[in-house]
């Protein structure tokens, strides 16, 4: 049995998600989890989902976040570049109860989920008190350091660099960096790069497993409630067609009826999974971990990445061409509708995704070298895919 501790980036649900799955895999092994340290912007608001579903120590610390324009809702890069500026002295501090977490519990694993501050300590560890643990870091950010990964067409240099900079900054010392990724791909030995099958929770492997009738309605989900008007406009020349959206605007019902066939719904992860197993399709802002579980359930997506969100724009690229669904620039859901009337073969992505146990295990226990073969079948990364205008 060995023991580990996570650290956690805690913005937004996708790396605790996938914290969630990675300690249910390793505690059917047989092994502990002997801490959650989770770095976000206010230690008194961790999320309740994660609470309920981790029996382990949870630890908050304060650790930088991306920061959005308050009026066009896109992410701001100098926001975020002042604000880490002006709270250098409370990261550090982190870093401090970092290192007290690890002196304490004695972990044999320390795995990172995309956290910075992780980052800084281990480097910190290794090379000036020559006392660090092995650490494991597990991302989908990963994969943009792979030298096959496609980026978007145009993309800006500036973009690329300082997402790649954060990236390199949250592995500093690791071991090696497991890529969570929609498809196969080769390893990247290179830059220390492993590519494996997302992190699911158990409850999208349940409702695989169900049988139930696609229905007729389109399920929608986005992160900033200010997206609805886009909808609801669209939705008033096309209100034949049942729409329900998950978003997080704060309203008293878990339901509201905004029209005869446009509902919105209170953000719930299990009655959003439900519905998506029920959906024709969804559209989706284009976070990693919504567009694996549409992927899984054989739900053609269409993504609309966040405005001036890189890494969305890569991870809608990157998903298109696992075949995943289309790329959108708004909430008009006329492409999607398109779509569906052109679509005929699903994506494969279920047996890659049903190897994710058996190659973490291998991986973090360092049972066996994974190598893959990619088959002549398997998309080809020699263009750029461009994003609709």
């Amino acid at each position: 049995m060995k023991k580990f501790l996570f650290i956690i980036q805690g913005e937004g649900r996708g790396h605790l998600t996938q914290a969630i799955a990675l300690a249910e895999i390793l505690k059917d092994e047989g092994h502990e989890i002997v801490a959650m340290m989770i770095g976000v912007k206010d230690k008194n608001k961790i999320p309740a989902f994660f609470k309920e579903r981790i029996e382990s120590k949870i630890i908050a610390f304060e650790s930088p976040s991306l920061v959005y324009h308050p009026q066009k809702k896109s992410l701001s890069i100098s926001r975020t570049l002042l604000q880490g500026f002006l709270k250098f002295p409370f990261y550090l501090k982190s870093i401090r109860e970092i290192n007290q977490n690890i002196i304490l519990h004695q972990p044999d694993i320390i795995i990172n989920f995309y956290d910075i501050l992780g980052g800084f300590s281990q480097f910190l560890n290794t090379n000036l008190w020559f006392s660090s643990k092995p650490m494991i870091c597990i991302a989908h950010q990963y994969l943009l350091l792979h030298k096959d990964f496609v980026f978007p067409e145009n993309h800006s240099l500036i973009d690329k660099f300082l997402i790649n900079l954060n990236t390199k900054l949250t592995s500093l010392g690791a071991k090696k960096r497991l890529a969570l990724s929609f498809r196969k791909m080769e390893n990247d030995l290179g830059q220390n790069i492993v590519v494996v099958p997302p992190l699911l929770r158990k409850e999208i492997f349940d409702l695989k497993k169900e049988n139930s009738a696609t229905e007729n309605f389109i399920l929608v989900y986005m992160t900033q409630s200010s997206m609805e008007r886009e909808l609801i406009n669209w939705h008033q020349e096309n209100k034949h067609l049942e729409i329900h959206c998950f978003s997080d605007r704060q309203q008293i019902p878990d339901v509201l009826r905004h029209s005869k066939n446009l509902f919105f719904h209170k953000i719930n992860g299990t009655k959003f999974l439900e519905m998506m197993k029920r959906c024709k399709a969804v559209v989706s802002t284009a976070g990693f971990e919504s567009v694996c579980e549409a992927m899984f359930l054989q739900k053609p997506t269409m993504m609309i990445p966040l405005p001036k969100h890189f890494e969305q724009s890569c991870n809608a690229v990157d998903a298109q061409l696992a075949g995943a669904g289309i790329i959108g620039s708004k909430f008009n859901l006329n492409p999607i509708i398109n779509y569906l009337e052109k679509l005929k073969v699903a994506n494969d992505a279920e047996s890659w995704f049903l190897e994710s146990k058996t190659l973490f295990i291998s991986q973090i226990l360092d049972n066996q070298s994974v190598e893959y073969k990619i088959s002549p079948t398997s998309y080809e990364a020699s263009e750029s895919y461009a994003m609709p205008i």
